[in-house]
């Protein structure tokens, strides 16, 4: 009997060990596999480090596509700025001129009320600047107005937008204007929608900006209204004309800027400019402090008309020439057939 229980004990304690054998080999087995699977997934890893394993949607692919190209687009901006700076002869010159991406202006930059510039962000010259530009005014000791010439650059401005005649008489390479605030981004600027239109831009172009000290006072102003209920929805429209224009430190010739009255927005071309106290004709020339006088031309829907009105004049008398000849040729016609009668 002891020796019967012996060899149980013995059978069963062999059982066991077997079976902690078998254990063991599995569990060795399982994490050798997942070793060997996290090795090869680092491997995949370290050979296309920015590979997804899902597939982005077109949205998100535009979304990535979109922000790559405006972080290279920020990043040509910055390189050119750091150069400007680098070579530039002392800090005035350096802060004199930047290179930005410029966006338009919305009723998001609206002044608060009883500020001077609220409710006219896009009937003014006002822009919106990065802090740069303000230590530029300081540096160079600028005189008010405070004025900055904005350019397209050959070469890197896209190519021009096609404007309607309605907002942009002529199609401009510069304009001059000055600071609604100092608070756009850096390598950013926001102008105001008929800027944008003057010069042919897209959101996001690039442009020149540079501090414009040189910009002679205006003497006179010649406007051209594109709708004649100007002068005649308002009693006394110059009284009007000098009052809107205090919005606008300067003004360019060709564009197109814009006031608004009794909740009615009225617009007008900038035709012609003239500088004191010579009196000579200017592409630009500021208006805030001086002593401006403005006229105005007849309108544009007017000139139309007549354009159209002498068109169809010069079609009528065409008409009648024709009608003319056609009667002398059938006389003419009638006279040799008597002649040949005769004979």
């Amino acid at each position: 009997m002891p020796r019967f229980c012996a060899v149980l004990k013995f059978a069963v304690l062999l059982i066991l060990s077997q079976d902690h054998f078998t254990a063991a080999k599995a569990t060795s087995s399982s994490s050798s596999a997942a070793a060997a699977a996290s090795s090869k997934q680092q491997q995949s890893f370290k050979s296309r480090p920015f590979k997804r394993s899902f597939v982005k949607s077109p949205s998100i692919n535009k979304k990535y596509e979109t922000a790559k190209s405006l972080a290279a687009l920020e990043q040509e901006v910055e390189d050119f700025n750091a150069v400007w700076v680098a070579s530039a002869k002392d800090y005035a010159e350096s802060t004199s001129r930047r290179r930005l991406i410029c966006m338009p202006l919305d009723d998001r930059f609206d002044p608060p009320m009883g500020s001077f510039s609220h409710e006219h962000v896009q009937t003014g010259d006002k822009m919106s600047l990065p802090r740069v530009l303000w230590d530029a005014i300081q540096v160079n000791k600028a005189e008010v107005p405070w004025l900055f010439s904005v350019s397209r650059i050959v070469g890197v401005t896209k190519e021009r937008i096609d404007v309607s005649e309605e907002y942009a008489s002529e199609a401009l390479n510069e304009v001059v204007g000055g600071p609604l605030d100092f608070r756009a981004p850096p390598n950013y600027c926001f102008l105001p929608w008929w800027m944008m239109r003057a010069l042919g831009l897209h959101p996001r172009d690039i442009v020149d900006v540079k501090l414009a000290p040189n910009i002679p006072p205006g003497s006179m102003v010649k406007f051209r209204p594109h709708s004649s209920s100007f002068t005649t929805d308002i009693a006394n429209p110059q009284a009007v004309m000098e009052t809107e224009l205090r919005h606008y430190s300067s003004l360019t010739k060709g564009s197109t800027i814009a006031f608004d009255y009794n909740g009615k927005r009225y617009w007008f071309d900038v035709a012609e400019l003239r500088a004191a106290p010579r009196g000579e004709k200017q592409p630009m020339v500021k208006v805030q402090d001086c002593d401006l006088a403005s006229d105005f031309l007849p309108s544009r829907e007017s000139k139309i008309q007549k354009t159209k009105g002498a068109r169809r004049e010069d079609s009528m008398n065409e008409d009648d020439e024709e009608e003319d000849e056609e009667e002398e040729e059938e006389s003419d016609e009638e006279e040799e057939e008597e002649s040949d009668d005769d004979e």
